[in-house]
């Protein structure tokens, strides 16, 4: 039995949901092929098939019908074997992308009207055969004033000029399975028109419907454009070090491993970790993060951010194909690819709402006629006009158009959500549960207290400092980072050394200094009541002390704990604003967690395991709430999956953009109610676009029938709604949510 693989492909010039319908279902009647899932926005395919499938003929069968057709890169998070295999079409056959291109353009394979629309729109064949048309369409008035009798034969052929790419198209798509396209709608009403003599008539639509598809083209290809202007943010060089020395290489060609050179206000070339170098960082083309952050050596930095004011050396962590920008990308390609429910309910819809449309004009062209002895041409050509109207392009691209415009202007602002399904279901959130650390707080303690004792703020900061210089520890990084940051420097520290379990020592100026925990320092230097009651306190707010003992007298303390984000309160009102409730769970001590709870005010189950998160986000759904889960995507990866919607907080790593259904790349708190009301949007967008598609054809369909409309309006009734839906949904790129 031959194993199921998955195939991507490249295919060019699809502008509404009509394209895609015919491409699926020419996809789908080639041998081995078993499922087909197409992306009109991102211009992709996904073909589930067995591995001896002639993918040759699919790309043959596709090109055909006017769409160029090329493999594409493979989906992220890709596996061989059996029926998860997924792979790049170039790896299922023995020749490269350019052997694939040259056949198909041998084969004649590329053409008609659906090339990708780059450069200026009169440049491109659409453009082109709308000018042909339209001038044609001059020739025949001019020729028709002036030998009114060669006035019906002009008018057809220039409406032939337009209609016979439009009618060849018609035929390939009826012969591959969809007969009932809008070409073969178009060029029915177009021959029909003239054959009732209406052949200015036929010309001018014909005219107007190339217009709409050129306006369609201009759309989508806007659409298109939004996402992989995200490779744009790439540079296209980097300065490689090699031999002591740097040379420019293609960024394309780092490899993991190199070490980089990133220069003041250059754009950083891939993934890395600095290795030298201490500078502000734009990460607001990634993340949104509108301020700049200060990023030093040690820290993670992302690609495509920009270079402040300092030399970096940077040590490259991801290849280019799998760098934050490559696969924010992919994903957001990937999820365009999975419909949501309201898409799929559409497409059901439309399978049944363009037979019944063109049953009823057949009825409305014949039945007054034979029935009540109405004029022939006057119903037929009423007749002809609902034909025009029952094409679902504008309902059927209304739904994508809108999901691929909100998915793209949350990746842009670092939110991450994997499928139309996921951003129709954040709309719908009644409870929101979040992970204490990492998600509500910073992750690492900070210093939030100094009890100076018998000594200055400063003395003791330096002193502690001075005995933590050098550690990875987390609190020893806290005590530096506040000294640093309050521009202390610590004293110079002898003959450190660590004593397990209690603290560190060390001689500083002659003196022995210990720090460590409150019952070690208590050992060496019995504690007042004074002391042990404000550092009993301190514990009570959930804060780690350390005592600070010099020589044979205390000094004084510090105390620590993870704080909750800079945004974490304004992000949890936004959430209790839009009447969304808020629980947190947390694996910690219920001491800290409490603390933490009390200060940001929000219900806190503390001292969980994993099952017990995924427990009780499973009584949450029971209970009748819809709930989002929001944490880090590693320790809470069984609640995260039992919830309706599991949001990975973090700063683009595999696992917070793999796990989950969504992702905040930023690790802003806000931005789970952003990303609800991205959702909120997008769905609005929607039910506005529906409205807007079956209104203007409610419309038109009686104006037709009363008499008042006829072929002209028609038309516009279709291409004219897709042009407006797709506008509308396009809308959706400039949302910024809140700060």
């Amino acid at each position: 039995m031959s194993d199921i693989v998955t195939s991507r492909f490249r295919v060019d010039g699809m502008d509404c949901a009509s394209c895609a319908a015919k491409v699926v279902k020419a996809a789908e009647g080639v041998a081995g092929v078993s499922e087909v899932s197409v992306s009109v926005t991102a211009g992709t395919m996904l073909v589930r098939h067995d591995d001896d499938a002639d993918l040759e003929t699919l790309a043959r069968r596709i090109s055909s019908l006017g769409y160029a057709t090329r493999p594409g890169a493979a989906p992220v998070g890709s596996e061989h074997g059996g029926a998860g295999d997924s792979r790049d079409h170039t790896h299922c056959h023995d020749h490269s992308h350019h052997d694939d291109e040259a056949k198909m353009q041998a084969a004649g394979l590329h053409g008609h009207d659906h090339e990708p629309q780059s450069g200026p729109w009169w440049a491109s064949r659409k453009g082109r055969l709308t000018i042909a048309s339209g001038a044609a369409l001059g020739v025949a008035w001019l020729a028709g004033h002036s030998f009114p009798a060669i006035e019906p034969y002009a008018f057809a052929v220039a409406m032939l000029v337009g209609l016979l790419p439009i009618a060849w198209r018609a035929v390939v798509a009826a012969r591959y399975g969809t007969p009932f396209s809008i070409e073969m709608l178009m060029a029915i009403a177009a021959v029909g028109a003239v054959v009732i003599g209406a052949a200015e008539e036929a010309a001018m639509v014909v005219f107007l419907f190339l217009i709409g598809e050129l306006l369609e083209g201009v759309a989508a290809g806007r659409a298109r454009d939004s996402i992989q202007s995200l490779t744009d943010l790439i540079p296209r060089t980097a300065r490689l070090e090699v031999d002591g020395g740097t040379s420019e290489v293609p960024a394309d060609n780092l490899q993991i491993g190199a070490v980089i050179v990133v220069r003041p206000g250059d754009r950083m070339p891939a993934d890395g970790d600095i290795l030298e170098g201490d500078s502000t960082v734009d990460e607001s083309p990634v993340t949104g993060e509108s301020v700049p952050v200060r990023r030093q050596t040690g820290d993670k930095i992302l690609a495509g951010t920009i270079n402040g004011e300092g030399m970096l050396r940077v040590r490259v962590t991801a290849s280019a194909v799998d760098n934050t920008i490559a696969r924010v990308v992919r994903l957001v390609e990937e999820a365009q690819e999975s419909k949501a429910p309201t898409e799929r309910f559409i497409d059901r819809f439309s399978r049944w709402y363009t037979p019944g449309v063109l049953a009823v004009a057949i009825l409305v062209a014949v039945v007054p006629p034979l029935v009540v002895g109405g004029g022939w041409n006057e119903w037929v050509y009423k007749g002809l006009a609902l034909l025009l109207i029952g094409c679902p392009c504008a309902l059927v691209i209304s739904v994508p158009a809108a999901i691929a415009a909100a998915l793209s202007a949350g990746a842009r602002r670092g939110l991450l959500m994997k499928g139309g399904a996921v951003l129709e279901k954040l709309g719908k959130v009644t409870m929101v549960a979040l992970d204490k650390t990492g998600t509500l707080t910073a992750g690492k303690p900070q210093v939030t207290d100094i009890l100076p004792i018998g000594r200055s703020d400063k003395e003791v900061l330096s002193l502690a400092a001075a005995l933590e210089a050098g550690s990875s520890h987390p609190l020893a990084l806290a005590i530096l980072e506040r000294a640093k940051a309050d521009d202390v420097q610590p004293a110079q520290a002898f003959n450190a050394s660590a004593i397990g379990g209690k603290g560190v020592v060390a001689t500083v100026e002659g003196t022995e200094i210990f720090l460590g925990s409150e019952a070690a320092a208590n050992a060496r230097v019995p504690l007042t009541a004074e002391t042990r009651e404000r550092i009993a306190a301190l514990n009570d707010a959930g804060k780690t002390v350390s005592v600070l003992v010099a020589g044979d007298t205390v000094a004084g303390a510090i105390a620590m704990r993870d704080e909750p984000r800079a945004d974490a309160a304004d992000g949890l009102k936004a959430l209790s604003d839009r009447e969304i409730g808020i629980v947190m769970l947390t694996g910690d001590n219920s001491r800290t967690a409490r603390a933490i709870g009390e200060r940001l005010g929000l219900e806190v189950r503390a001292q969980l395991l994993p099952e017990d998160k995924q427990r009780i986000v499973g009584e949450l759904r029971e209970s009748g709430k819809i709930v989002a889960k929001v944490g880090d995507g590693i320790n809470d990866a069984p609640a995260l999956a039992a919830a309706d919607v599991g949001i990975a907080m973090g700063g683009g790593t595999d696992v917070a953009l793999e796990t989950a259904d969504a992702a905040i790349l930023h690790g802003r708190v806000t931005d789970v109610a952003n990303m609800i009301d991205l959702s909120n949007a997008a769905m609005s967008n929607i039910r506005q676009n529906i409205t807007i598609a079956l209104g203007l054809k409610a419309v038109f369909l009686v104006t037709t029938i009363a008499g008042i409309t006829g072929l002209w309006p028609a038309i516009l009734a279709d291409t004219g709604a897709t042009v407006l839906v797709t506008a509308n949904a396009m809308r959706l790129l400039s949302w910024r949510g809140h700060a």
